[in-house]
């Protein structure tokens, strides 16, 4: 226990910073004078329970007294800080993994130990997001060799809890993502669920698009449920579609995403680690990556694609899955819907067979839930096809979709934001090329996927011959002030679909 002297009291502040733990005490309180610390300084703080390693920053305010201590948010919630508590506060004794981060830096090999030591001490809080960045930094750019990418995954595997549904097969599915609308997850859930398969599938908010699975699965039911709730689900329907974020799989994964979106970074050997990392601790034993590639899409180009399918089925048998990698296309949006509840209704019109069902969804899901039914080994192959649409059209599927739905607690039907305006066409001619990171902006300058109804509604696919004033998309707000936002940025950018 610290001396008397480095004992300060606790002060909700409520700021919020992210992952990033952070201490807030005056410039003129005893603790900064006697201990020299300097503003950024990274120190520890205490209390009976445990302790964090938190930066500095230094107030010249009357927001706190002299004799008090403030948190972030996250550092609050890690010590379990309650107002008026007796904190104490020390310097941060030497971090010895920063020496393997040194060592990557000046692209030295690592080995399973040291990503071990690096990733422990990431999951602990004891890396500043500064040490983060210069991490992501150091293993991007073609850094990371095929057995430092599987010793990274392996090392993220073991940081947190790891599932084991005590059966020989156990399958999921990751798409690497880029396209709008490409909500395939909940179809091939339902109808792998459907066939017999276990599927405990575990999905991403969105972090830089419109909407991802957990977020277009909220509007029907709810998807923050614990271990024991996921565990309860999946024995009684065979799979389940919920949020990953309260699962602590792989939990280095999710600190380390922030800071890669922050620096728009996003390295192959991270990628794979933080994909394969996932799947081996949801329990999974049989994975299909679906890698769409488009001149707008996450992967730009077939010879990428190509050296990401090699190095993941790689990386996969080195930390035992069984993976396929499939390659789509990655031209367009998929579906109608860009947003999460105009995904949600795009998935129910194709498990519910209707007429207007999006074609491009229903046909992807149809494939991959194929190509996951044949890598069961349960279906010779080619068949995989010929009984995953059985199912879709049986109605097996949509029926199995509502009642995990109500065994995650709910189902409800999605709705519309009251505030719409139709886009439509200025000329006439061929629709060559649509953008998939503008269309994608333009849904989130709607509100999406904060406002779950938000989003972007199209009307036309590459290919078609349009004709003057035809309906291109709508765009759907919750307020009028997002809908001339979104307006806004569509005014300003004439080229998110062009017309030649």
């Amino acid at each position: 226990m610290e001396q008397h002297s480095n004992i300060l009291k606790y002060k909700h502040l409520g700021i919020y910073t992210q992952n990033e733990n952070v201490v807030y005490m005056r410039e003129d309180c005893h603790v900064c004078i006697s201990e020299g610390f300097e503003a950024l300084t990274r120190i520890r703080i205490s209390n009976k329970n445990t302790s964090i390693v938190a930066s500095l920053n230094v107030l010249n305010s009357d927001m706190l007294l002299p004799n008090e201590i403030g948190l972030s948010d996250a550092a609050a919630k890690k010590l379990n800080a309650s107002q008026n508590d007796t904190l104490y506060v020390s310097h941060l004794e030497p971090i010895e993994s920063l020496s393997h981060l040194r060592a990557k830096i000046y692209n030295q090999k690592l080995d399973y130990s040291a990503f071990n030591e690096i990733i422990t001490d990431i999951v602990e809080g004891d890396y500043s997001n500064i040490h983060l960045s210069a991490f992501i930094t150091a293993c991007a750019g073609d850094r990371l060799d095929i057995d430092e990418i599987s010793d990274l995954t392996k090392a993220m595997i073991t940081s947190g809890k790891q599932l084991d549904w005590n059966k020989e097969i156990v399958v999921d599915k990751h798409c690497i993502g880029g396209l709008p609308g490409n909500r395939t997850t909940p179809l091939v859930v339902a109808i792998v669920a459907a066939y017999g398969l276990t599927m405990p599938k575990t999905s991403s908010r969105a972090i830089t698009s419109p909407a991802g699975t957990a977020d277009t699965m909220e509007v029907m039911t709810n998807v923050t449920l614990s271990l024991e709730e996921i565990k309860t689900v999946v024995e009684k329907e065979g799979g389940c579609i919920v949020w990953g974020g309260t699962a602590q799989l792989s939990p280095a994964d999710d600190i380390l995403i922030k800071i890669e979106k922050a620096l728009d970074i996003d390295s192959e050997g991270q990628l794979i680690a933080s994909v394969l990392s996932k799947k081996a601790a949801a329990g999974s034993t049989h994975v299909i990556i679906d890698i769409p590639v488009g001149e707008t899409a996450k992967v730009r180009s077939s010879e990428m694609a190509q050296k990401l399918k090699n190095h993941i089925e790689t990386v996969g048998t080195a930390v035992g899955l069984n993976v396929k990698v499939i390659i789509t296309d990655g031209s367009q949006p998929v579906g109608r819907g860009i947003g999460p509840a105009l995904e949600a209704i795009d998935i129910l019109k194709v498990l519910k067979n209707e007429a207007d069902a999006p074609k491009d969804l229903t046909e992807r899901a149809l494939l991959l839930a194929a190509e996951l039914i044949e890598l069961s080994g349960k279906v010779e192959k080619g068949k995989g096809l010929e009984t995953a649409h059985q199912i879709l059209t049986s109605g097996q599927a949509h029926k199995k979709f509502l009642a995990i739905c109500n065994a995650q607690g709910r189902f409800s039907k999605p709705v519309l934001a009251p505030y719409k305006i139709e886009i439509r066409a200025e000329t006439s001619g061929n629709l060559k090329r649509i953008d998939n990171r503008k269309i994608a902006k333009l849904a989130k300058l709607s509100g999406a996927p904060q406002s779950k109804s938000a989003g972007i509604l199209l009307n036309v696919h590459l290919g078609e011959q349009i004709e003057e004033n035809q309906l291109l998309y709508a765009i759907y707000a919750e307020s009028k002030g997002e809908l001339n936002y979104a307006l806004e940025y569509k005014n300003n950018h004439n080229d998110i679909i062009t017309i030649i």
